[in-house]
């Protein structure tokens, strides 16, 4: 079975980044349930748990990412690759189970409100953003190469936005004593976190389970393929993503002349520029036959 790949330029994410977000969100953290417990804000402590459901969701995201870059070893051919997967998965599972235990303490506030020092929750929905804020910037690019830390990028992100709702209830609280916003706030922090949650969840979830990527249309990839000379029939095909910087596919290739395993090496070559070009895959691994007598299905479950 011929076994190749193409390599690329990977963007290297920086976990130092990580670092400084995990110590800031612990900060703001510890400062919100100080703050929510003297005033009495609900939405501030709830804040406060999601900030910290993201300190360690953050210091989850940073040991993955550690170990994603271990060296692959004969018990782990493939290294730690996936760990970050797994831990995007972690990380979007706890964001939606934190909405759900935020919307019941906010439904259960909103039939029995008290009054709030407003004035608390308010400077500490703006130390909230600021910090928030800065863990965005920091991790944003890191964010668009890689699940994981789309994931923490996220977790930070929906803290930003709760802060803000947290400060609008503030001003709403202290301006006209609308006590019960403090509740509304709540779930609308909430409904967003299940909404990005899932969202997350399924995409992790799909690369877990090792499912064709959406963008990846396997009847198209045959087509290419076939315009190749010296190509018969590709089948038996599976494309997966090992983790969001490798693309795999593997399968059968019938050939239309039996030909030498150095001119195999030449047709490999040319399958290989097509499979990068056009789809993005960047790994191959190519099982040769000639009038092999088989199922010639796209795919076979076996």
């Amino acid at each position: 079975m011929a076994h190749n790949h193409i390599h690329i330029h990977k963007h290297e994410v920086k976990a130092n980044n990580l670092v400084f977000s995990i110590l800031l969100n612990l900060l703001i953290t510890i400062a919100q349930i100080v703050g929510g417990i003297v005033s009495g804000s609900l939405a501030l402590i709830s804040d406060a748990l999601h900030n910290f459901s993201d300190v360690i969701s953050l210091v989850f995201s940073l040991v993955a990412h550690k170990l994603s870059r271990r060296k692959a070893s004969i018990n782990n051919t493939f290294g730690y690759k996936r760990a970050e997967l797994i831990a995007a998965f972690i990380n979007a599972s706890t964001l939606v189970i934190v909405a759900f235990v935020l919307i019941y303490g906010a439904i259960e506030r909103f039939f029995n409100p008290h009054p709030i020092q407003s004035g608390l929750v308010i400077w500490l929905a703006i130390l909230g953003i600021v910090v928030n804020g800065l863990s965005v910037i920091f991790l944003k690019k890191d964010a668009e190469h890689n699940l994981n830390m789309k994931s923490a990028y996220l977790h930070l992100l929906t803290d930003m936005m709760a802060s803000v709702a947290v400060l609008v209830g503030g001003l709403l609280m202290k301006f006209y004593h609308w006590f019960w916003m403090d509740s509304v706030m709540t779930i609308l922090i909430a409904i967003y976190l299940i909404v990005v949650g899932i969202d997350l969840l399924k995409s992790s979830t799909k690369m877990l389970m090792l499912f064709t990527p959406d963008h990846i249309d396997i009847k198209e990839i045959v087509r290419e393929v076939h315009k190749i000379p010296g190509v018969g029939k590709l089948h038996h095909i599976h494309v997966w993503h090992l983790n969001e910087e490798e693309l795999h596919l593997e399968a059968h290739l019938d050939c239309s002349e039996d030909i030498k395993m150095t001119e195999f090496n030449d047709l490999l070559h040319n399958l290989e520029v097509v499979l990068f070009d056009k789809f993005g895959i960047n790994h191959i691994n190519i099982q040769p036959e000639f009038k092999k007598e088989d199922p010639k299905e796209f795919i076979v479950q076996d």
